[in-house]
């Protein structure tokens, strides 16, 4: 039987505690219940009732409900959220592709700014990233990029706009491609995880080597649908220097495998401040993401100097990434570089068995044809 509101077999969830029966048919269940005062008490009991009762032999059958303590209910839940992973929608996404979530804690951090420097300088590596503009409310990649155009559709799905960056290509899909950039997005959780699944699903991203997703921040809908629906999914965490910033990070990380999903690292962004004099300020402090990323037990993949170049190009729609003589530029080469060779370095597939079955399979072709 489905637990309704987790959306998982009660048995295999734990829930089921004691199944007690009795010569000629009589059967006991007793389940646990979430939260004593559990509005779908009632449904429960009769499902379960009516499933028991339907087996041979059953003549009567009696359920009765508990209450689970703490350490049952993290354990429930914690099954919930891995079962939740099991039926993951397909999607056009290659299974060579990383995918990457850019997220945060809060807003204001500059997790969006990140993402598309960092999406702008793995693309002057020559490769194709894919970006994913999940922020479905603040959506921002449209402007940070200088981009916009109508999303066309092919066989009934989305293409993504492209833009050439050197050798390689950012395929990119936001709302802003389908909203107005002024009018407010007022939609609910399901219809925003709709949404994002529709991006995933509905979409000819094509080859990729990476898809970074700018997540929206804090821990809610989008964040636990995106597991469930992109169970391969990495984080990277995005916080600023203060305590404040960096204690709510945590959450995003916390929340991250509890949902089961790898959490790859930290960006620490607004580091520092060096003026025209070369002398430099902690404005915000320092350590955030050190200490963050020891807590964590993740690595510091690096830091982000604070530097009005960041703001001027987003708002130009020119991300200072494509500068190379700024000097952040630099600093998201490197990033790039940490995160293509060390954190989530591009999957090989020349020895997986479904390459090696294509590759066979080519080669029987084209050997017929040759024999022809």
């Amino acid at each position: 039987m489905i637990d309704p509101e987790l959306g998982a077999d009660i048995v295999e969830l734990g829930m089921v505690t004691a199944v007690r029966i009795a010569e000629g048919g009589d059967v006991g269940v007793e389940v646990a219940l979430t939260v004593a005062g559990c509005p779908l008490r009632t449904q429960i009991e009769s499902d379960v009732e009516t499933r028991v009762a339907a087996l041979p032999g059953v003549r009567t059958v009696t359920v009765g409900t508990g209450v689970m303590d703490a350490e049952q209910r993290k354990a429930v839940m914690a099954r919930a959220r891995l079962s939740a992973r099991d039926p993951a929608p397909d999607t056009d996404i290659p299974d060579s592709a990383r995918v990457i979530a850019v997220a945060s804690g809060k807003g204001g951090v500059g997790k969006s700014s990140i993402t598309v420097n960092l999406a702008v300088a793995m693309a002057r590596r020559g490769l194709t990233i894919g970006v994913l503009d999940a922020d479905i409310w603040g959506f921002s990649i449209p402007r940070l990029l200088g981009m916009q155009g109508e999303v066309e559709a092919r066989d009934k799905k989305m293409v993504p706009l492209e833009r050439r960056v050197g050798d390689g290509v950012l395929r990119v899909l936001s709302m802003g491609f389908l909203s107005d950039e002024d009018n407010a997005i007022m939609w609910r959780g399901l219809i925003l995880n709709r949404a994002v699944q529709q991006f995933l699903e509905d979409v000819h991203w094509g080859d990729l080597d990476y898809l970074l997703i700018d997540m929206p921040p804090g821990t809610g809908d989008i964040q636990m649908g995106l597991a469930r629906m992109l169970p391969r999914t990495e984080v990277i965490v995005v916080t600023t220097p203060p305590v404040a910033a960096q204690k709510v990070a945590a959450r995003t990380a916390d929340m991250a495998r509890k949902g089961y999903l790898r959490v790859a690292g930290v960006i620490e962004n607004m580091s520092d401040f060096t003026c025209e004099h070369g002398t430099s300020y902690t404005l915000f402090g320092s350590g955030g993401g050190a200490r963050l990323a020891s807590d964590v037990g993740v690595p510091l993949i690096g830091q982000i100097p604070l530097h009005p170049s960041v703001a001027a190009g987003g708002d130009a729609g020119t991300p200072v990434a494509l500068d190379v003589r700024q000097p952040l530029a630099e600093v998201f080469d490197r990033l790039a570089e940490a995160v293509t060779t060390t954190i989530a370095p591009r999957v090989a597939m020349d020895g997986c068995s479904v390459r090696l079955l294509e590759q066979l399979e080519s080669a029987v072709a084209q050997g017929t044809g040759d024999s022809g």
